[in-house]
């Protein structure tokens, strides 16, 4: 079956693609979580608004991922979080959290979809982030999740 991805999906395609995919994975998966619409003739309109909306977003060449990635590995990110008993999260950090610490910090403006995170963060430490921002280039940053201070308990 032919579908037109509206997100990127990992191994298969990003936003704009046209891929074809099983039709239970299509009918089941991908098209009810808004992920892909049905291939129709008229669905070209749709492909041609996606491509423009990536290739704005876009790292657009080799160079520039090699200089947004030397920018990353010179970030150290830090996201203070709300925890409980033994140190754990109330909640988890979000990829949209990463992005945010990581311009906070003076790091490059990242795409969220574009992190790779270890699992879910849900505990205070150093997490080792991964970016893919080009076909050819991932970098790695360093995500340091403190605790915030706590009031006293009278």
């Amino acid at each position: 079956m032919k579908i037109i991805l509206n997100n990127e999906v990992s191994k298969l395609g990003s936003a704009g693609d046209v891929v074809e995919v099983k039709p239970g994975y299509a009918r089941n998966y991908l098209i009810p979580e808004g992920l892909a619409v049905a291939w129709t003739k008229g669905g070209q309109k749709q492909v041609d608004q996606l491509v423009r909306g990536r290739h704005t977003r876009a790292i657009h060449d080799f160079e520039q991922a090699q200089t947004v990635a030397d920018k990353l590995k010179k970030t150290d990110a830090h996201i203070i979080a709300r925890v409980g008993d033994n140190d754990r999260l109330f909640g988890s950090v979000t990829a949209a959290d990463v992005a945010e610490a990581v311009t906070e910090a003076g790091g490059p403006e990242i795409d969220r979809r574009r992190l790779e995170l270890p699992g879910a963060i849900k505990s205070i430490g150093t997490y080792d982030i991964k970016v893919k921002l080009h076909p050819e280039v991932t970098a790695r940053f360093k995500l340091q999740v403190t605790p915030a201070k706590r009031a006293k308990k009278k």
